[in-house]
């Protein structure tokens, strides 16, 4: 069974930390957030079975349809998995030498939550510090004379 293609463009952003318009009125085409994890077990991030688990998770938690994955165990470590979703695509790239992760989500669509998948990949990879970005994409569309560009705004910061 083949899944719907999800309408990604636009959608309307209610939230005011991501605009620099009128609340409603920012048009996007979706949501990319981009996580840094720090002092992970590196254990944990050495695991590809663990890591690509994970990234099904996090498709789920973020109410979004997981269409591929990929991974691979570089040598002598390390593991980057990447989950292809309807609503775009989910990445884990991991150093377990230095106990961290990077990790980049992005959705459309009016139900998948690119949010809620990085923070479920915090909790999933135990980061004990980490930074969460989020960047609306392709708040330009439809030509609209003097749109602007909001900076993307971190939504969570480094544990003290």
């Amino acid at each position: 069974m083949v899944p719907e293609r999800v309408r990604c463009a636009p959608r309307r952003e209610e939230s005011q930390t991501l605009t620099l318009t009128e609340p409603g009125t920012l048009e996007q085409a979706g949501i990319h957030c981009i996580a840094e994890l720090y002092d992970c077990p590196p254990a944990l991030l050495d695991d590809e079975a663990f890591i690509t688990a994970s990234l099904r998770e996090a498709a789920n938690q973020g109410m979004a349809t997981l269409l591929h994955e990929v991974s691979h165990r570089f040598h002598p470590q390390g593991v980057t998995a990447l989950g292809l979703i309807a609503e775009s695509h989910i990445a884990i790239h991991t150093w377990p030498e230095f106990g961290y992760a990077a990790v980049d989500v992005f959705t459309c669509g009016e139900r998948a939550s690119a949010e809620r998948a990085c923070l479920y990949l915090v909790e999933a990879l135990q980061a004990s510090r980490h930074t969460l970005v989020k960047v609306p994409r392709g708040t330009g569309l439809k030509g609209r004379p003097g749109s602007a560009v909001p900076e993307p705004q971190a939504v969570t910061s480094p544990s003290a």
